[in-house]
């Protein structure tokens, strides 16, 4: 397993002294945003006034011009305070990630693991994507790579399009030492459903054609469904430690709906868990607390994979334990 940071020992080190450094620029940040605020003010108080001396009414101004231009407006005046919280952000978890091994980085485009969620349909249809925080290397042995992603829909139709989000979480891949002899699907209940509802007994995805699996646990029937090529690989995989781990993890980040790939020699695993690894903060009081959420976010979800890498791994090793 992952010998994780100590929370306390990073504070009492570099990271502390840093985020130290940073108390300034935090302070800064935010009033350079109230002063935006305040000039914003100054501006727009006579303008009201002169429209109302020549006699044109803000009311007479269409409200998705307001609701437009207050949403610019006030973007502008917090844009200092978002970018010293992203800062702060950056340097906590490049510190975390130095700690680990790994490489940290805020801004990323998607990956190979997201593409293949999306190939194998496990991610909700979306019309547009944005990813963060994206952290890569070895966990031990293994390759791995986890980052955020945000997918949104757009719905309705005129003046009334809007964009909803339809998954945010963890896009997670670690390499495995043994490989997969056929390619398994957890999928979210009801993800692949007749069209009379009811799951299917066969999908093709990829030009691949994959069987439903009967499980074991009536609570993880209940929210999942099993596609697999290998139904006795599929049975074993869904080892009753793996379930308690996956089901905790999903609690944990107040999420459901999550999915998981295995094939060839790699799991891919998309946790709808909410916004994660928000270490960024203008308070410094609140640096520490951040410091050990952010570890304790990425030790549940690294450890989680790890499990199942350690499973399979005895597994193979005594197939005399294959259901």
């Amino acid at each position: 397993m992952i010998e994780y940071p100590d929370a306390d020992r990073l504070m009492a080190g570099e990271l502390g002294e840093w985020l130290d450094g940073q108390r300034t620029t935090r302070r800064l940040a935010i009033e350079k945003s109230n002063n935006r605020i305040f000039n914003i003010a100054i501006v727009l108080l006579p303008l009201l006034g002169a429209l109302w001396v020549f006699g044109f009414s803000p009311f007479d101004i269409p409200i998705f011009v307001w609701v437009v231009a207050g949403g610019l407006a006030w973007a502008w005046t917090q844009k200092p305070k978002f970018d010293a919280k992203k800062q702060v952000k950056s340097g906590i978890n490049e510190a975390i990630a130095k700690s680990l091994g790994l490489e940290y980085c805020h801004d990323c485009k998607g990956s190979e693991a997201f593409e293949q969620t999306r190939a194998f349909r496990l991610l909700p249809s979306h019309d547009r994507s944005s990813f963060e925080d994206m952290w890569s290397g070895h966990a031990g042995p293994h390759p791995f790579l986890l980052h955020e992603a945000h997918l949104e829909e757009r719905r309705g139709s005129g003046k009334n399009q809007r964009w909803v989000t339809v998954f945010r979480g963890a896009i997670l891949s670690i390499g495995f030492e043994e490989r997969f002899h056929g390619t398994t699907l957890l999928a979210p209940d009801g993800q692949f459903s007749k069209f009379f509802g009811g799951a299917k007994d066969t999908i093709e995805v990829e030009g691949t054609i994959l069987d439903r699996a009967q499980m074991v646990s009536p609570e993880f029937e209940d929210r999942y469904d099993v596609y697999s090529t290998d139904q006795t690989e599929a049975r074993w995989m869904m080892h009753p430690e793996y379930i308690e781990r996956l089901l905790a993890m999903e609690s944990a980040f107040g999420g459901r709906d999550s999915s998981v790939l295995f094939t060839g020699g790699t799991m891919v695993m998309a946790i709808n868990g909410g916004d994660m690894f928000e270490s960024g903060s203008l308070d410094h009081h609140e640096d520490a607390h951040l410091v050990r959420e952010t570890i304790r976010q990425f030790a549940q979800l690294a450890d989680a994979a790890l499990a199942l890498n350690r499973i399979r791994s005895d597994q193979v090793r005594s197939p005399a334990t294959r259901l």
